[in-house]
């Protein structure tokens, strides 16, 4: 679905943060969202974890920079990390390029697939939390 000239895909859940998960059989699929990577600006850096880091749900694990912001990742499920995308190593910019595609962040083996749930889903749910935070950062 489109909001306000941001790209928020239907089938994908949100974090409160503007990290977007989406399942891959037994695996969450995560990376930053239209509005987090367009409100950033141009990444320059992503942190990324070691495989087998513990994750606990609401908990940081990472950061993101940009030219003008440093962002935290926080974990959307309790779980482990299955893998990174080292690709943003050299190329962090691919956040920007294809946020929801090639820019993808972190694999996560979540222990309780259900927590995904939890999760902000749903243009009942997305649109009216992605319009608050439109607001919200016009006014800062």
């Amino acid at each position: 679905m489109e909001i306000q000239g941001y790209n928020m895909p239907d089938d994908l859940y949100y974090e409160e943060h503007h990290f977007w998960v989406r399942t891959d059989g037994n695996i969450l699929v995560m990376g930053m969202d239209d509005f987090a990577q367009q409100l950033a600006g141009m990444i320059v850096y992503v942190q990324l974890p070691f495989e087998g880091k513990a994750l606990q749900t609401g908990k940081k694990f990472a950061k993101v920079e940009s030219g003008k912001w440093l962002g935290i990742v926080y974990a959307p499920v309790d779980g482990e990390i299955e893998s990174s995308n080292q690709e943003l190593a050299t190329i962090p910019t691919l956040i920007n390029e294809d946020c929801y595609g090639a820019g993808w962040m972190f694999r996560i083996r979540p222990k309780d697939a259900a927590q995904v749930q939890k999760l902000i889903h749903g243009r009942e749910t997305v649109e009216p939390w992605l319009l608050a935070d439109i607001a919200r950062y016009k006014k800062d």
